[in-house]
């Protein structure tokens, strides 16, 4: 299962010289992963709420292969690479057409309150395979 998600690249988005700031790609793929929870019926608050946990991003190991730029009309592909049961791998890729600009692995992790690590919800393992 693949998900994608739109991103138009706004002036603020950018360094001096109008391409994106390196960090922004981190937050559209947040803005991405944070979209495919949803489509997936999963509520973080109540996930919060209900089973003491949340999400967080364990690592983050990214590839800057091309510049974006302002204006671009861009593309968040995010997949499932491996599902355990305290550990949830995602790839990411940010397109521009079909050209592949920047490309993330990320780490998901559950913590429970007071920060302490805590295993994925059993029904949100079963949606992620």
């Amino acid at each position: 299962m693949v998900h994608e998600f739109p991103v138009r690249v706004y002036y603020e988005d950018t360094d001096m010289g109008g391409i994106v700031y390196y960090a922004n790609y981190l937050r559209f793929i947040e803005r991405a992963r944070s979209d495919w929870v949803r489509s997936l019926g999963i509520d973080q608050n109540a996930m919060r709420e209900q089973d003491g946990v949340v999400f967080v991003v364990r690592r983050v190991e990214a590839d800057y292969l091309q510049p974006a730029k302002f204006d671009d009309a861009l593309l968040v592909r995010t997949a499932v690479k491996a599902v355990t049961g305290v550990r949830l791998i995602m790839t990411q890729e940010v397109l521009r057409d079909e050209t592949v600009l920047f490309q993330a692995e990320v780490t998901i992790v559950c913590i429970g309150e007071g920060g302490a690590p805590a295993r994925l919800p059993a029904n949100i393992r079963r949606q992620m395979h």
